[in-house]
C-alpha cells in the first residue's frame, strides 16, 4: 500500500482519536456524532456479564444527560493505545478516565466516502 495514504490515514485516525478523547472530556454528543456513523452502535458488557447493544441515537441521547467531566474540573487522562489499518477498515483501541471509571474503547472504523467514521464501539470500564 502507499506509504503516503498509510500516513495520510494514521494521521485521520489521531484526529478521530482525539475528538473522541474531546467529546468524552466535553460531553458533547454533537462532536461524538461528527465522528459516529449514523448506523454505528454501541456494545459493552455489563458487570453482570450481560452484552447490551445500543444504537447511537440512543446512546448519544444519553451522553446529553451526563455531567461532562471537564464541569466537574477532572483531570484528563486519554491514551490512543493502537491503531490498525487494512483498506478501509481500521481497529482504533484507546483509554480513557471519566473518573471514577477507566474506559478501555475499541472503536471499529470504516473509512465512508473518504472518511473514517466510528461503526462500532466496544466498550468496557473499571472502577
Amino acid at each position: 500500500m502507499d506509504g503516503k495514504l498509510i500516513d495520510t490515514d494514521a494521521r485521520a485516525l489521531r484526529a478521530l482519536a482525539q475528538t473522541y478523547f474531546d467529546a468524552a472530556y466535553e460531553m458533547d454528543a454533537d462532536k461524538f456524532a461528527s465522528i459516529f456513523h449514523p448506523s454505528s452502535s454501541v456494545t459493552k458488557v455489563s458487570d453482570d456479564g450481560s452484552v447490551s447493544v445500543t444504537p447511537i441515537a440512543t446512546w448519544l441521547a444519553a451522553v446529553r444527560n451526563l455531567k461532562a467531566p471537564i464541569q466537574q474540573g477532572l483531570e484528563r487522562n486519554d491514551q490512543l493505545l493502537s491503531t490498525d489499518v487494512e483498506g478501509e477498515l481500521a481497529l482504533v483501541k484507546l483509554k480513557l478516565q471519566i473518573p471514577p471509571n477507566t474506559f478501555t474503547d475499541m472503536l471499529s472504523c470504516l473509512k465512508v466516502d473518504g472518511t473514517w467514521k466510528i461503526a462500532q464501539k466496544v466498550m468496557t470500564s473499571k472502577a
